[in-house]
């Protein structure tokens, strides 16, 4: 007989070995004066990076979010 596969591991598993990114330990608050940081979150074509991928938190990311769509307006960042 063949032995059985062992059974893959949930998601919700994985989940905790996601490591959180390194430019925002030390921040607290992410607004648009900071548009080095807000650079670091954003592509060369100027898009968001999601949240999967940078390892931000979610409030971290809507922080990131606004921080970036404002300083498009004031003309920052691209």
């Amino acid at each position: 007989m063949r032995e059985r596969r062992k059974p893959r591991t949930a998601k919700k598993d994985r989940d905790f070995l996601r490591k959180r990114s390194r430019h925002l330990e030390e921040v607290t608050d992410i607004g648009v004066q900071d548009y080095d940081l807000l650079r670091k979150f954003v592509t060369e074509h100027g898009k968001i990076i999601p949240a999967r991928l940078t390892g931000a938190t979610a409030k971290q990311q809507r922080q990131i979010k606004r921080g970036v769509r404002r300083a498009r307006v004031m003309g920052l960042i691209p």
